[in-house]
């Protein structure tokens, strides 16, 4: 994966894009629900800052990191939904979307500043294991990426996507075994080759050139299904051979339960 510096400056670009589609919101438009069951805008955002948070903690105070991650592990959806309570509390009493976006701005700013400033080399704590600093960005974009596209459909928002999402498809690759993990399955021992074209036409190879499991397409359709956010029906990618498409069925590139995912043709081809 390239320098701190570079993806950090994506991670900031990234977050940009979100806080442009929320931005001029009207109040009443935060409580819109979004495709993901229970949560609204606000939610989203709420989930966001709440994200940064931790991630900025842990590149600055490693200790303080401990006391915040405690508990995540045994009951990962409870923590969820408790981490959300700081930064949805204030907004519900007043009412004031502003003071949400607020405190997610000044959360993933620190974050950024936290990041890069980790030494190189110097691996950051995060929920399971120690991350270096890069990955660990890389993994905010993910976040981005998927609670931003959450909130784009609930808008009827296209988004327009460019090559940073290398970094997001490299996490992604790295991450290829998290579904099976999240369902108590084991990984194929068979190393996968993924072939994936950038938003500029470029072409990413990972793996070996010669893996008889192969999974290729577009990089925004890899991934809005890594993310969850898309049914593989709805994707332009394709597999080849049983273990790969397999995997295009429980892809994620996140921890913990997959959740409901969507399901086929619940949103246009074109809304991505």
């Amino acid at each position: 994966m390239p320098g701190s510096q570079d993806v950090i400056s994506a991670l900031a670009a990234d977050g940009d894009a979100v806080e442009a589609l929320v931005a001029n919101l009207a109040d009443a438009d935060w409580a819109r629900p979004t495709p993901a069951p229970g949560w609204t805008i606000a939610h989203q955002v709420a989930h966001l800052a709440a994200t940064f948070k931790l991630a900025g903690t842990a590149a600055a105070d490693p200790e303080a990191f401990k006391a915040l991650a405690a508990g995540v592990g045994q009951d990962f959806d409870g923590a969820v939904q408790q981490s959300l309570k700081p930064y949805l509390a204030p907004y519900l009493a007043s009412g004031a979307p502003k003071l949400l976006l607020e405190r997610w701005n000044a959360e993933r700013r620190t974050a950024e500043q936290a990041l890069a400033a980790v030494p190189a080399g110097q691996p950051v704590p995060w929920l399971v294991r120690p991350l270096p600093a890069p990955v660990l960005a890389a993994a905010g974009m993910m976040e981005l990426f998927g609670h931003g596209q959450d909130i784009a459909d609930t808008l009827g928002v296209h988004r327009e996507h460019t090559d940073r999402l290398r970094y997001l498809v490299e996490f992604a690759v790295r991450t290829w075994d998290f579904g099976y993990q999240a369902r108590g399955l084991s990984a194929p021992e068979a190393e996968f080759r993924f072939e994936i074209t950038a938003p500029s036409g470029a072409r990413w190879e990972f793996g070996p050139a010669d893996a008889e499991q192969r999974v290729s397409g577009p990089a925004v359709d890899f991934c809005l299904l890594v993310t969850r956010r898309r049914h593989r029906d709805d994707l332009a990618l394709t597999a080849e051979g049983k273990d790969a498409d397999a995997w295009l069925d429980i892809a994620q590139a996140y921890r913990g339960p997959a959740g409901e995912g969507r399901t086929p043709g619940q949103f246009r081809p074109s809304g991505n």
